[in-house]
């Protein structure tokens, strides 16, 4: 990669690796904040819900208005709303008694910011790289995402030290510089975007599924149960630690980010090697999800700690190898002028799927050790088989070769028109919910019978 790129890719890599921080970083925070503003556990949770659910419905606008307006022009401002969210909050615990709506009042306008952060992001990586670069770029991005991700129960547990709500003024320290870096280093290339109206532009977005259906919908749920997962996974490590390892605070956060920092380093190196090689890129998310289905398989056997750890940082490389070829594939799968929808609407399932990992993992716990791996590894593995069927053995995006040049396999084909069939795209979809006909139509079809 020329080293001109190298500043491009520092900006707009720290977007994702600030957005991050905006739930990870308070975790290790959480039980102290419950104590000093006299709060229930589920008025706790909510500090971070209330990140996730706004961000998680704002991020299609995000996408639309990226499209519409340009990348940058709502990363820089959306940097700055995040960070004045986090003002808010550390405002409202450092002043006042009782401070907790506007904590959450706070967290809200974060979570409403963030949606304009990474997923328009990765859209701006897939418009500025072009080439065979643009996989090792999204695996940059990914990677940040996971250092994020790495660092932030750590840095948390540091901040702590000074006061429960220094962490929130974090948050305005960090995104005005990454604002002033996206604006002035990233050059944003032309789109040479059409003015279409909301119901044209909306037209072109479900003409993209339309063609592109199974793909995409496959990719959208497999990126978002290996977020689930890995979530659930590191949710369920954080009590497994002090439970059986009495570890606490910045001990435990060095633990935790042991599954997270395998995931971010297979990432980088994933990014690196897939290049434009779609066929590969199918492989390594086949194959990761055959690694994440036999590490949660084996999970419920070892009672030993630290080889707990072990198969979750190897299931963290599963999730490492399935990122950054999806993110690949997804912005390669529309025009200039759509991705910032198609990415945003990605970004939004996969924040969701980060938000339900630990509620889901918590239910399941309950129910045993042996229920909630194999819980993981069985829906692993329905996606893996998803997979075979229906992710592309070409680039997504390239509709202008002959017909015939990528034949699908027959099990495609089988997978494909099963789909159809429950979309109700095909001749059998159509057969079976289309309306009965009248006694004239009867008679008329009869006639034609009669005929022939």
């Amino acid at each position: 990669m020329k080293a001109k790129t190298i500043p491009i890719l520092a900006a707009l890599g720290a977007v994702p690796f600030i957005m991050v921080l905006g739930n990870s970083m308070l975790i290790p925070v959480l039980p102290e904040m419950q104590k000093q503003l006299g709060i229930t556990q589920f008025q706790t949770s909510l500090v971070i819900s209330m990140f996730s659910i706004p961000a998680g419905l704002a991020i299609p606008f995000a996408g639309f208005l990226s499209d519409r307006l340009g990348r940058k022009k709502i990363i820089a401002p959306a940097l700055l709303i995040y960070g004045i969210g986090g003002l808010i909050a550390g405002i409202a615990a450092l002043c006042l008694d009782r401070c907790y709506w506007l904590i959450i009042s706070g967290r809200i306008v974060q979570g409403i910011g963030a949606a304009g952060t990474a997923p328009v992001a990765m859209a701006l990586v897939g418009d500025i790289f072009t080439s065979k670069e643009r996989s090792k770029a999204l695996g940059y991005i990914e990677a940040s995402n996971g250092l994020g991700k790495v660092v932030s129960p750590i840095l948390g547990s540091l901040i702590a030290v000074v006061a429960w709500f220094a962490t929130f003024f974090l948050f305005p320290a960090l995104t005005v510089p990454i604002a002033i870096a996206v604006w002035f280093l990233v050059k944003e290339p032309e789109s040479g975007t059409k003015q279409q109206n909301i119901s044209q532009y909306l037209s072109s977005i479900f003409s993209i599924f339309k063609n592109k259906a199974a793909f995409l919908v496959t990719s959208f749920i497999t990126g978002s149960l290996a977020l689930l997962l890995l979530f659930g996974l590191l949710f369920y490590l954080s009590d497994y630690l002090e439970a059986s390892l009495s570890l606490f605070g910045v001990k435990k956060g060095f633990v935790l980010a042991v599954p997270v920092l395998a995931m971010s380093t297979i990432s980088l190196t994933a990014g690196s090697l897939i290049k434009k090689r779609v066929p590969l890129m199918k492989k390594l998310i086949i194959a990761g999800l055959a690694i994440i289905t036999l590490t949660m398989g084996l999970l419920p056997f070892f009672k030993s700690p630290w080889l707990n750890i072990a198969l979750m940082s190897v299931t963290g490389i599963g999730v490492g190898l399935i990122l950054p070829c999806l993110n690949t594939l997804i912005t390669s799968s529309a025009s200039t002028d759509e991705r910032g929808m198609i990415t945003s609407l990605y970004g939004g399932i996969r924040f969701f799927g980060v938000a339900a990992g630990p509620p889901i993992f918590g239910l399941l716990d309950g129910l045993g050790r042996y229920v909630m791996f194999w819980s993981g590894a069985g829906a692993a593995l329905a996606v893996g088989i998803l997979c075979v069927i229906a992710l592309p053995a070409k680039a997504p995006g390239n509709q202008g070769k002959p017909q015939g040049e990528d034949r699908p396999s027959p099990l495609q084909k089988i997978g494909r028109t099963l789909f159809d069939t429950v979309t109700f795209r095909n001749s059998i979809g159509r057969l079976v919910t289309r309306k009965p006909l009248t006694k004239d139509q009867n008679q008329s079809a009869q006639n034609e019978h009669d005929k022939g």
